[in-house]
């Protein structure tokens, strides 16, 4: 059975101990923009210090994707993700 978290709403399959940055590059997902083709973030360095790939969270806080380990479930997209309410 494959992992899975949603980005954009759309499913993306992970491994164990993946990044949420590695599943969405192994998934051909490199532009962190808009679906609408609005350019956004980029997965740059892949070690938390360019803050590039950060991405929204339905629910939570925006987090890193290079250095956030995927979960099943989760619900990411882009900044700012619709219907996300951020403080």
């Amino acid at each position: 059975m494959t992992s899975h978290f949603f980005w954009n709403g759309d499913p993306v399959a992970f491994q164990p101990g993946e990044t949420i940055a590695a599943a969405l590059l192994r998934a051909g997902l490199a532009d962190l923009g808009q679906p609408s083709n609005a350019p956004g973030g980029r997965v740059f360095c892949g070690i938390g210090a360019c803050q590039g790939c950060v991405v929204a969270v339905m629910g939570a806080a925006p987090v890193e994707a290079c250095l956030t380990p995927a979960r099943v479930g989760l619900r990411l997209g882009s900044l700012p993700l619709v219907g996300a309410r951020h403080a």
